[in-house]
């Protein structure tokens, strides 16, 4: 796909107006605000600002896409459904204060946060006040690890990605992997994800360098990390540093590979780098949507093409796609809705194919996909498999 500017935040669900900090625990009154007759509403805390925007962005506005088709047609069993939105600039404290006020307004779930620092905070809250988290943008394990039964996951963890990641590297006989991770619970859980992978090869890594979050300050992680005469580097932060990096290591003379998890932002990132991105491999964890490579691309690719100025990426598709599984999982509830009811449903959800990509969970699995691919950039902008 050829390299598109990333969409301003246009045409979707307005953003809230600033909080107070509100009880974690949701009323009965306010338990019944984000359920009704005719709506059924859900929260969003992500970043619409900041260093990692357009992942907050182009999430949201896949999983717009799908619920406006849906309730064009009448919702489910009646209900539309409201996704509302809050901007946290990818900070824990803004998120948590968001967390609060969506809970204490009573919605029925908490949708599509992104990132594991923000999700980490924000799922206690969800827990105590028995709200179902359903598909953050994350696949630390933390958010997995011990089992919850409100946190719901569509995509696969950032162990999968990492060891898929490891596995090619060291197939075709790279022995010398560095990692290059952001200073926080996400950038930890990839460091420690890669670690595992080398570990299980009686390998570990060549050399580390962190980055602090929401900043481009890689000179000394660069440093670092070339101490090590790395043949090969595994990023694990947001697009803006990972960009920043690729850019210093190229320049430093560093001609190995480099490889980014999908919470990178392949777009974001493209569109970052522009030429530079040549040679750049990123995981991913959701069906290629560039072109109508599944069944379920292809319904995806329409829905963007419809909108007039939508350009299709994967932080969009994993929007769409979580928006799906939230549906199927309500037309499996029934009209007598509860959020118990819809974790049910969500763990009845077995073997599932959603056009070429299957989901399955179970009362004691809330992880519903496992797939990892691996991708190179190029460029001109475009991505190949």
């Amino acid at each position: 796909m050829r390299r598109r500017r990333l969409l301003t935040a246009t045409g979707s669900a307005a953003l809230l107006p600033g909080l107070a900090l509100l009880p974690a625990r949701a009323s009965a009154q306010g338990a019944s605000a984000g359920l009704n007759d005719t709506t059924l509403v859900l929260g969003q805390s992500a970043p619409f600002s900041g260093a990692a925007e357009q992942l907050g962005l182009q999430f949201h506005l896949g999983a717009q896409l799908f619920f406006e088709q849906l309730n064009a047609k009448g919702g489910v069993h009646g209900r539309r459904i409201d996704l509302k939105r809050l901007d946290d600039g990818y900070e824990p404290d803004r998120c948590v204060a968001n967390t609060r006020q969506f809970i204490g307004e009573g919605v029925f779930a908490l949708f599509g946060y992104i990132g594991t620092p923000t999700s980490v905070v924000a799922l206690p809250l969800a827990t105590e006040a028995k709200v179902p988290f359903f598909a953050p943008f994350s696949g630390a394990e933390a958010l997995r690890t011990p089992f919850n039964r409100y946190a719901i996951h569509v995509r696969a963890s950032y162990f999968d990605e990492t060891a898929a990641i490891v596995r090619q590297l060291t197939q075709v006989g790279i022995k010398r992997i560095s990692v290059f991770y952001q200073n926080d619970a996400y950038g930890k859980t990839g460091l420690e994800g890669v670690t595992r992978a080398l570990k299980a090869l009686n390998m570990e890594p060549a050399s580390t360098g962190t980055v602090e979050r929401n900043t481009v300050d890689v000179a000394e992680s660069l440093k670092s990390i070339l101490a090590g005469r790395p043949e090969a580097i595994v990023q694990i932060s947001a697009y803006k540093s990972c960009a920043a990096f690729i850019r210093a290591a190229r320049k430093a003379g560093f001609a190995g590979n480099l490889y980014n998890v999908s919470f990178v932002g392949t777009q974001a990132l493209l569109d970052e780098l522009g030429k530079d991105a040549r040679g750049v491999a990123v995981s991913q964890v959701m069906p290629f949507p560039y072109s109508p490579a599944t069944p379920l691309s292809g319904e995806y690719l329409a829905a963007v093409r419809a909108k007039q100025g939508r350009a299709p990426n994967y932080s969009g598709i994993e929007g769409y796609v979580a928006a799906k599984v939230f549906t199927e999982a309500l037309s499996r509830a029934g009209r007598g809705l509860s959020r118990e009811g819809f974790i049910n449903a969500i763990e009845g959800i077995r073997g599932l194919d959603l056009g070429g990509f299957p989901v399955d969970f179970g009362p004691n699995k809330h992880t519903g996909s496992r797939f990892v691919e691996l991708t190179l950039l190029t460029e001109d902008g475009r991505v190949r498999r």
